[in-house]
């Protein structure tokens, strides 16, 4: 059998015109794994409210961070997988869960090349229903209808691996080296609480209680919340972080269902009101800086920060195409291309 791989980051518009970023929002919130209700209830709420009302303004904040070349999501994906591909024995492709480059395209391009097993790899650190599910979920009925010759195998949520781990917390290290900052917020995307419920295996585990998390379980494989927490925990344990100094916070809330706590942006108003002056940001829940790193972190939390009397507000930067993750990834590549299983 030929051997490829398809890397899958979530998407983007393709402009910043109000009708492009529509379409894209549609395409996004009308998955029934991002809002997860009936298909009546989800088309009321998304095609008969928030499409009347949020394109306009998604496209101003698309607008603030968007490159010369394009969605920074989109181009920083490419530069991954063009580097990935320069050092991997196997074919790399690109695609996106919503939006271009689709799925079905990069199975096709993978197709032409005459593969037929496919490490399909969302880039993703955590497991989550809106993130990772969904992209197995679409490629596997692609597959049984497209592809029916192609096997896939999936990259596990990678949160815990020490090779991501160790990126993670050099990139952080890099960053903050000479910068006098008070605390490090690590801020993940949010998700309901039912999301957490939901994927829980076990039926019983997940209570969101404050001790879950730490209770080991086989819920954990697939519980988001636990994956962020212990991904905070080990980028810590390898920086010698203090406990007093780091806390874990979840944005981008939408809706009025109960949501992962606490707020991101509450979290940073609240901070800088009680006198935190030096704040910091990473944001290991994304690999690539996109809107939500880029905007509502980098420009809604530092306005945010310094309304209230903050002073420096710094944000670690995605992995991006970082040489160091650029190399991990194609060595987890080629282990799998020779039959050995990337575990995380």
């Amino acid at each position: 059998m030929s051997k490829g791989v398809l890397l899958v980051n979530l998407g983007s518009p393709d402009s910043t015109d109000p009708n492009d970023v529509k379409k894209y929002l549609d395409e996004f919130l009308m998955d029934e794994r991002v809002i997860d209700v009936p298909f009546w209830a989800r088309s009321l709420i998304v095609r008969g409210i928030i499409l009347n009302t949020r394109p306009k303004k998604s496209a101003e904040a698309y607008e603030k961070i968007w490159w010369e070349e394009g969605s920074p999501l989109i181009v920083l994906s490419e530069r991954l997988q063009e580097k990935v591909n320069e050092l991997t024995s196997v074919p790399v492709a690109l695609a996106m869960r919503y939006g271009k480059p689709s799925i079905k395209s990069g199975l096709q391009e993978l197709h032409d090349q005459g593969v037929d097993e496919v490490l399909l790899f969302p880039l993703y650190p955590q497991f989550a229903m809106a993130t990772t599910e969904t992209i197995v979920v679409l490629a596997e009925e692609l597959r049984k209808k497209d592809f029916p010759n192609m096997e896939f195998t999936t990259v596990p949520a990678f949160y815990n691996h020490p090779d991501y781990i160790r990126v993670l917390a050099n990139s952080i290290s890099e960053k903050l080296k000479g910068v006098d900052y008070e605390h490090i917020l690590f801020s993940y995307h949010g998700v309901p609480k039912r999301h957490i419920r939901k994927s829980d295996i076990t039926k019983s585990h997940c209570k969101i209680d404050g001790s879950c998390c730490q209770t080991p379980s086989p819920a954990h494989q697939f519980c988001y919340r636990h994956q962020c927490y212990e991904t905070t925990r080990l980028v810590a344990e390898y920086l010698e972080l203090k406990k007093e100094t780091y806390t874990v916070t979840f944005q981008s809330r939408l809706g009025f269902d109960p949501w992962l706590q606490p707020p991101t942006d509450r979290t940073i108003e609240r901070m800088g009101i009680n006198g935190t002056k030096n704040l910091a940001v990473v944001t290991p829940a994304f690999v690539s800086d996109c809107l939500e790193t880029l905007e509502e972190i980098a420009m809604e939390g530092k306005e945010i920060f310094h309304e209230v009397g903050g002073k420096d507000f710094t944000v670690v930067p995605c992995l991006n195409d970082r040489e160091d993750w650029v190399k991990v990834l194609a060595r987890w590549v080629d282990e799998w291309a020779f039959s050995e299983p990337v575990k995380a």
